[in-house]
This record gives structure tokens, C-alpha cells and sequence, in this order.
């Protein structure tokens, strides 16, 4: 009699599995979210090497050839007419791969990648033009039709087709052959034959799974819309994030038109690079010069502000600090931090005051930075410390300075990384100064350079 097929629960959310039911997931922590999958009998090559016999193997449909003369030339990125698109993914789309873009609702990746089928449909290859093709399995075909229209993305050889069945989806890549496809969403696409609801365990894995075989047989790029949990994770099992090439996550404030792409994984590029745009009302837009929009556009710079440069990822962005003290009406002053840390502020604040005889214990402080940016390297310490000190005294800042320093709890600078790259972003945007720490390796600068060792020596430096 033939052993009846063991089963597996999967966890929904995490995908961590066990040979029992548990009513909490060990992984992620969540309730109720283990479900009963049942498993077919181990292969052939499994049930030889468990019983110490040598596997017969199957014959290879292709037979293995030396390394050096694999074809390089398959793996050869091409561009989506994006910049900041290209960026990230390491100079374009490789022919094969499989993109997951994932983001909150509504934070604008239909639209960009319904930008990015039409730039590809816009762009000739060889001797004619390139074909995408846009799957939308959460909207109607007229929904996105509208969409375009707003942004401008018609073209002739963009096609559109409204399906949540995977099979179909299959059918028509066979009749029109595109060069791209995009799938939107992963999580709201059906498999048949495989149990389980629509993002489910079972589904998520399989329609993954057959896509990514299809990007590999075919060489023809995929790239997929995935929705995010509550935790700003991809939502579904983690095994999708390791059957993908690429894992790009796309996040944004609801309050502000930027919108950042941030590298998690690529197989093909660095995953510290990172994308800006700026969401429109006739869609969303590359800024290939994001460090104007965290900057006031003054002629001089008020009191209360210093400018610093900021890295995200490899990418240096000059950003502006400012900082508002009023008297506290009680004896617990308040400390309002906006795009900071809300941690290492107060202690900034503290060190002012023990070090450099800046008294801030009475006061409400408020520190933010400007355009919505959100910093928390250790290296716009001393921003917060000159801009805080220049509220206390009124005074503003020497016009077209940039600061850049960690502060420590002895009031001293400490170095911070590529300087050279930070102090050659500020000089491209045609700042003069620097105050940065003492000792730190600048190699070749075209600013006048002032080194600061403690926080008293970078507020004499600029005459607070």
C-alpha cells in the first residue's frame, strides 16, 4: 500500500515551515498563519541517495561547457530609459532577469513602471522597435488606459492586457513575443492546478517560480509589483525574494511628491545605490539633481540653519538643518525632531550646552530638515550643533558653507566617511567652505578647508 503523502505547514507571512501545526509562527511571530500543504513522494535521485545507492540521473538537455566559453553577451544590461531607474539596477535590465519592485499603496510603482513599458516601447532595437508588454491583474484595462493618457504613455507597441490567470498571461507572450513584460501584482495572480487563494503561500511561489523560468527560457526581462506589509516588508513568503534577480524597494512620504528607489538585493550591481523622483500630476519624474530640492532657495542663509552633505547609500545629498529654540512655558523643555534622529539630537543639544557653554536646558528646541529628508548618519552632528548655535545667537552662518562632523560626548569631531566625495558634491553645487573634522584624509578639494577637533574650534571657525 502506498504511503500517503506527508504534509508541511507554511507559515503565510514569513514562509518558515514545520511538520506540525503551530498556532504561532517561531519566525515572524504571527498567529494563525500556518497552513497545511500536502508533499508528493521524494524523486528518484532523493530515494537512491537515501538508500546508499548511486542515482541513474537524467540525460541533460544541454551538456556542460567550459566557463570561458560561456556567451557574456546575453548578460549585457540595456537600458530602460530611466536614468535613475538604470542606476539602481546597475546600467539596466539584463535580458533574463526578474525585478520585484516592492512599496506601499499608492506610493506610485504602477505608474512608474507603466513609465518604463513606455520608454522601452518608445526605443528602438535592431531593426525595428522594442515590444512590452503590461499585465494588470489589479485594475481594469481602461483604468490604466486613463493613466496613461495622463502621463503620456501611449504608444503603438505597448500592449495591454487585463489578467490574473497565469496561464493566460503565457498565451499571450507567445502571440506577441514582447522584449519586456511587467506584471502587476505578483500577489494578485492565479496559477491553475495550484492550491490556495491568490498571494497565498502556494500561489506566491508558484506564479514566481513560473515566471522566473519563463524570464530564463525566453531572455526576456520581468518585472513584478509587490505589495508590502504592515513592517514595510514584501509581503508573502521569503522564498520570493530569493527566486528574483532584483529586489528594489520604492518608498516615499504620502505628504511629499519624492520618491526614493532603494536597492535590497541585485544579482547584476550594487544594492547601495539609490533613485530619486518627484511624483507630478501627470506622473512621476527623474530628478538627476535631488540635492536642490532639500535646499531653501535663498539669497543668504538665515539664522538657525547650516548645511551638510548626507550619503544615501554611495549617493551624496546636500541637505539644510535648521533649528528653532523658544523659551519652554514649563520646566520639561520640549525637543522636536523632524527627518533626524530623535535620539542623538538631544544629546547634540547636550553636548552644546557642557562643552561649549551654550545653554539649552530652558528652551523648546526644534530641529528639522528641509524638502522632507530623512537623515540618519551620525555625520550631521555638528549641522545640529552650529544651526542650534546660530538660533541662540541670532547670527547666521557665512554664506555658501557646508558642515560635516560627528560630535561625541566629550565635544570633540570625529572623522566621517568619504569626505572626498561629500566635499566634491558641496564644490559641484558651488559652495566656497568646509568645516570638517581635523585629520580627516581629504585627498584634493577645490573648497577652503577648515579643520575643526572639538566643537568650541567649529563655532570660532565660523565666528559663533
Amino acid at each position: 500500500m502506498a504511503k500517503k503523502p506527508r504534509s508541511v505547514h507554511t507559515c503565510s507571512e514569513c514562509g518558515y515551515s514545520s511538520p506540525k501545526w503551530l498556532g504561532r509562527c517561531p519566525e515572524c511571530g504571527s498567529w494563525g498563519s500556518m497552513e497545511e500543504h500536502a508533499l508528493g513522494e521524494s524523486g528518484a535521485g532523493a530515494r537512491a541517495a537515501v538508500s546508499g545507492t548511486a542515482p541513474a540521473g537524467l540525460t541533460p538537455t544541454s551538456p556542460a561547457v567550459p566557463i570561458a566559453e560561456v556567451v557574456a553577451a546575453a548578460s549585457t544590461s540595456i537600458s530602460t530609459g530611466i536614468g535613475e531607474l538604470d542606476r539602481v539596477l546597475g546600467n539596466g535590465v539584463v535580458p533574463g532577469s526578474v525585478v520585484l519592485m516592492a512599496g506601499e499603496p499608492g506610493v506610485g510603482k504602477s505608474t512608474l513602471l507603466l513609465e518604463v513599458a513606455s520608454r522601452w516601447a518608445s526605443m528602438r532595437q535592431g531593426g525595428g522597435t522594442r515590444t512590452a508588454l503590461y499585465v494588470t491583474a489589479e485594475e481594469s484595462a481602461g483604468q490604466v488606459r486613463l493613466r496613461a493618457e495622463r502621463t503620456g504613455a501611449l504608444k503603438d507597441t505597448l500592449y495591454l492586457a487585463a489578467e490574473s490567470n497565469l496561464d493566460v498571461v503565457f498565451g499571450h507572450v507567445n502571440q506577441l513575443k514582447p522584449s519586456l513584460l511587467i506584471v502587476d501584482s505578483v500577489q494578485t495572480m492565479h496559477a491553475s492546478g495550484v492550491e490556495g487563494v491568490a498571494g497565498g503561500v502556494a500561489q506566491s511561489r508558484a506564479v514566481t517560480a513560473a515566471l522566473t523560468t519563463l524570464a530564463k527560457t525566453t531572455g526576456v526581462p520581468i518585472l513584478l509589483v509587490g505589495h508590502v506589509t504592515k513592517d514595510g516588508n514584501v509581503a508573502g513568503p521569503r522564498v520570493l525574494e530569493h527566486l528574483v534577480d532584483v529586489v528594489l524597494n520604492f518608498e516615499g512620504d504620502r505628504h511629499s511628491s519624492l520618491r526614493m528607489l532603494r536597492g535590497i538585493k541585485n544579482r547584476f550591481g550594487a544594492t547601495d545605490e539609490v533613485g530619486c523622483f518627484e511624483q507630478h500630476s501627470d506622473g512621476i519624474r527623474e530628478v538627476a539633481d535631488p540635492s536642490g530640492l532639500f535646499l531653501s532657495h535663498r539669497g543668504s542663509t538665515p539664522d538657525g540653519t547650516a548645511v551638510t552633505v548626507a550619503m544615501d547609500g554611495v549617493r551624496p545629498l546636500l541637505a539644510e538643518v535648521q533649528s528653532l529654540l523658544v523659551d519652554a512655558p514649563s520646566k520639561n523643555p520640549r525637543r522636536v525632531v523632524t527627518g533626524l534622529d530623535p535620539t542623538r539630537v538631544p544629546m547634540v543639544l547636550a553636548v552644546l550646552s557642557a562643552r561649549a557653554g551654550r545653554a539649552t536646558q530652558n528652551k523648546d528646541a526644534y530641529v528639522a530638515t528641509v524638502g522632507g529628508m530623512k537623515v540618519g548618519e551620525p555625520a550631521t552632528d555638528l549641522a545640529v550643533a552650529l544651526a542650534t548655535a546660530s538660533a541662540l545667537s541670532k547670527k547666521a552662518l557665512p554664506d555658501k558653507t557646508v558642515v560635516l562632523g560627528e560630535v561625541g560626548l566629550a565635544g570633540e569631531i570625529r572623522r566621517v566617511p568619504n569626505v572626498d566625495r561629500r566635499l566634491a558634491e558641496a564644490e559641484r553645487l558651488g559652495y566656497e567652505r568646509a568645516i570638517i573634522p581635523a585629520a580627516s584624509p581629504v585627498k584634493r578639494s577645490g573648497l577652503k578647508i577648515t579643520e575643526a577637533a572639538s566643537l568650541v574650534d567649529a563655532l570660532a571657525a565660523v565666528g559663533l
